[in-house]
């Protein structure tokens, strides 16, 4: 029998998946479920079905409560960055501080040399790679994890198409019991609208000016907190015969920049919170400003705690606050949070 290995559980099919394709290569499997956020009824729920695939695959199941920790690092983040007029990226943060940060102080706790997530990722203990499927590649938001970590990760899903994980799942007798549950939402404590989360903590229906690139009055908004970049609905412009889109946020006076769609355009991105897995070297790399998009080209400048990026075409809809990953090929060089 291989070492131990501590896998994060969720009840669902990667999770569940992951326990089995760690058995089936040897490793001993020990099972937790993170409790993150104050909705008790879903928690009670995922963990019945955590406790009956740990009864099924015969693995130890345990129950870890960090929703206070959850709450000051990602919840309370994403709230105040939209405060702030920026858009978060909550998951980038969860992956740091949570599921590679606390995990792996639980694995501490067992004296658990591996961690296991059912990530789309690829590691071989040095450098974090692209998941083979191109569509559910989740490599973008480990961009931000510790370094040090990397050495006991374990990514069973990397290798695998996610269709041929649910061929897999249906062999999987204990998920037939609730095999017709939605697949999770990016943003776990979101169920419909970040708005929604945000109302309950502060007036998000301000009605504010809405100004162009110049700093003209052109019409009205909302509330600021409505909006991200990019968003080309739900404020007015007087006498627009052509589409809108923001493309800046001022919170300070309650205004929403927006113009054409080529002023959404940038080919130069600032990063701060740089985080590198390799040394950066006078070659292009793949920038990934986003996580749903192919990537750029683009040139590398460090200047002190922050990095610039020269791109080698434009890209649209960048927003402050997002994570911007940086690629070698297929390999994560590292990352860091859009400043400007």
């Amino acid at each position: 029998m291989k070492n131990k290995v501590l896998l994060g559980m969720s009840g669902g099919v990667d999770s569940t998946v992951t326990a089995v394709l760690l058995q089936e290569a040897g490793y001993n499997v020990v099972g937790v479920y993170m409790k993150l956020h104050d909705n008790d009824k879903y928690h009670e729920n995922n963990f019945e079905k955590v406790k009956l695939v740990g009864k099924y695959l015969g693995i130890e199941t345990h129950f870890l409560d960090i929703s206070s920790e959850f709450k000051s690092n990602v919840y309370d983040y994403f709230v105040d960055s939209y405060k702030q007029g920026i858009t978060p990226n909550p998951c980038v943060i969860c992956n740091r501080e949570i599921k590679f940060g606390r995990m792996v102080k639980f694995a501490d706790e067992l004296k658990i040399e591996f961690v296991s997530t059912g990530h789309y990722v690829k590691c071989d203990g040095n450098a974090i790679y692209m998941g083979l499927d191109d569509e559910k590649d989740q490599s973008y938001f480990l961009g931000q994890i510790s370094k040090s970590v990397l050495p006991r990760l374990i990514f069973p899903l990397g290798d695998w198409q996610k269709s041929a994980v649910k061929e897999f799942a249906q062999k999987i007798e204990v998920l037939k019991e609730f095999a017709t549950q939605k697949e999770s939402s990016e943003i776990c404590f979101v169920d419909n609208t970040y708005t929604d989360i945000l109302a309950r903590h502060m007036n998000i229906d301000m009605a504010g000016e809405t100004i162009n690139t110049d700093g003209v009055v052109i019409g009205t908004h909302s509330g600021y907190m409505h909006y991200t970049i990019g968003k080309r609905r739900g404020f007015f412009v007087n006498g627009a015969h052509e589409p809108h889109f923001v493309v800046d946020i001022k919170p300070e006076t309650n205004q929403i920049v927006v113009g054409k769609h080529e002023e959404l355009s940038i080919t130069e991105i600032v990063l701060k919170d740089v985080n590198l897995f390799d040394e950066i070297s006078n070659k292009k790399y793949l920038i990934k400003a986003r996580y749903r998009t192919s990537g750029v080209m683009g040139s590398i400048i460090i200047e002190n705690e922050t990095i610039k990026i020269i791109l080698d075409e434009p890209i649209y809809g960048v927003a402050k606050g997002q994570m911007t990953a940086i690629y070698d090929g297929n390999m994560l060089i590292g990352s860091g949070i859009i400043v400007s």
